[in-house]
């Protein structure tokens, strides 16, 4: 074979080699296709489809949200060496529509000072400069283990670039610990009555008050005691106006009523506060969600509406302290998810007492992408919808005369074992979700049905309810009756089925809203 025809095909082979590298390479790590193509590169997740979630790793307590620069600013606990190791940090997330948002990082790092990590505490905008830091600083005071004692005292950071990074202030407690085994949670709140900033302490069962001109001198004012609901964390303080334009005042706490019968979410009171010492209309707290998992709770203002009574936004921790680390979210590397942000109001109710009402907001409608409206169905038995979801939102108004249990079974298997149930227990005069009959995080089978007293008289009711990959919130008539509580349903498990048992129910307005693609 002569000199140039061995060149010729080594050139040729060389070519070939080059050409099978390509299209290896291009089938291993080229451009992946986007969903909606005709090779969509898509993974079956377990992470929500319009809920907020940590990006990585673990999250818990939200920190009331606030609003400047034309966006809400939400820090929350996190823990960037979960599950291995331990230690929070506040981490930062902004949205212009509290339904969307983008991921700023960690704005107060753990382990910085000699102090221990950073825990739950608030925000606040300090607009007239009372602290020294600059208008429009930001300040957040929150709680620390002292590094001397080990006991919760009350810290200051201070932030210079809207709330980006934050800088501790002093490594001295600007609330020392009086001597208290628990002492943490602060809030902290402008009262424009009195001219002075005001902070409430979860200190045991008590709910502690403070007050200073300059976020940074802190002296007692009064405590309020509660009674049956266990330790007491996470207080928030507000104002609100009422449906009848009476102003009130409401105190709320993280709280466990288990021993009573009582949900393990959000206490509240509502009443009257003269600037040192807050008084209840009843001694009894009202709870806003009766679900298993919503917990660590705020509400905060609303960004873009000078009237700040009418009402605020609320969001919470979706989990429990029972069964924190159970969750299908942990094979894809996090774990930790907040509740949809609820609007609430304060609504005077028949006895002429106050009560906080929930709704979802209504930027959720921006996730929609389909929608199924059904005319009037009437059951009695069961009836399985040609409708099937994974995320969505259902409207339904149920009447009934003689049915002894009415709702729908979501979630639903195809051969009918699985299940998520919503619905009226008319023999029982409640209202419920169970969980039983699908995955839950439960291992214990504690928590499985949650319920809240229901009028049955009425022979109707509406429900609202969001359903999420590991979620489901279900609103009850107005608002005035709210469960939030993980499921964790087999990714297949899709279906929609009507129930009425012991006489028929007629489901009226039945609409399905679909968010993303399901």
């Amino acid at each position: 074979m002569n000199k140039k025809k061995m060149i010729g095909i080594t050139i040729l082979i060389l070519c070939l080699i080059c050409i099978v590298t390509i299209v290896l390479v291009t089938y291993d790590t080229g451009e992946k296709k986007k969903p909606g193509t005709d090779v969509p590169d898509h993974k079956p997740t377990t992470r929500a489809s319009y809920h907020f979630t940590v990006p990585e790793h673990w999250k818990n307590d939200p920190q009331k949200p606030i609003y400047f620069d034309g966006k809400y600013h939400y820090y929350y606990l996190y823990n960037a060496d979960y599950p291995d190791g331990n230690g929070t940090e506040w981490r930062h997330a902004t949205s212009t529509d509290l339904v969307s948002w983008a991921d700023e990082g960690v704005a107060i790092p753990k382990y910085t000072t000699p102090n221990g990590d950073p825990w739950s505490g608030s925000v606040v905008v300090d607009d007239s400069n009372t602290a020294g830091f600059g208008e429009g600083a930001i300040v957040a005071i929150l709680t620390q283990p002292s590094a001397e004692t080990g006991k919760q005292e009350q810290y200051l950071w201070f932030s210079t670039d809207r709330g980006l990074t934050f800088k501790s202030y002093s490594d001295d407690p600007i609330l020392p610990n009086p001597g208290t085994e628990d002492f943490r949670d602060p809030k902290v709140i402008w009262d424009q009555h009195s001219h002075k900033w005001v902070m409430t302490l979860a200190e045991g069962t008590k709910v502690g008050f403070y007050e200073s001109d300059n976020l940074k001198d802190w002296h007692y004012t009064s405590g309020f005691e509660t009674e049956n609901i266990g330790i007491v964390e996470c207080p928030d303080f507000y104002m609100m106006r009422a449906n009848d334009g009476t102003y009130k005042w409401v105190l709320g706490v993280s709280a466990n009523g288990n021993s009573i019968g009582k949900p393990n979410t959000y206490a509240y009171w509502t009443g009257d506060f003269n600037g040192n010492e807050f008084i209840t209309d009843h001694h009894e707290p009202q709870w806003l969600d009766y679900g298993f998992d919503w917990y660590g709770a705020v509400t905060f203002e609303e960004g873009k509406d000078k009237d700040q009574y009418n009402h605020r936004y609320a969001l919470a921790w979706m989990n429990n302290w029972d069964y924190p680390h159970v969750t299908p979210n942990l094979n894809e590397g996090f774990n930790g998810m907040d509740s949809i942000v609820r609007q609430i109001k304060l609504k005077r109710d028949e006895e002429q007492s106050y009560q906080l009402v929930s709704q979802p907001i209504e930027a959720l409608d921006q996730m929609v992408t389909s929608t199924d409206s059904l005319q009037q169905i009437k059951v009695n038995g069961s009836s399985t919808l040609d409708i099937t979801g994974e995320n969505y939102q259902l409207d339904a108004d149920l009447t009934w005369s003689e049915s002894t249990n009415v709702g729908l079974r979501l979630r639903e298997s195809a051969d009918k074992t699985r299940h998520v149930d919503v619905g009226v227990f008319v023999e029982g005069q409640y209202s419920y979700v169970n969980r039983a009959f699908t995955g839950q995080p439960d291992e214990s089978d504690r928590y499985l049905e949650s319920k809240a007293p229901f009028d049955v008289n009425k022979k109707k009711v509406h429900l609202k309810i969001l359903v999420d990959r590991t979620s489901i919130e279900v609103f009850i008539d107005d608002g005035e009756i709210v469960f939030s509580n993980e499921i964790f349903p087999e990714i297949n498990d899709q279906g929609i089925t009507l129930f009425s048992e012991g006489g028929t129910a007629i489901f009226n307005n039945v609409v399905i809203k679909h968010f993303g693609k399901d």
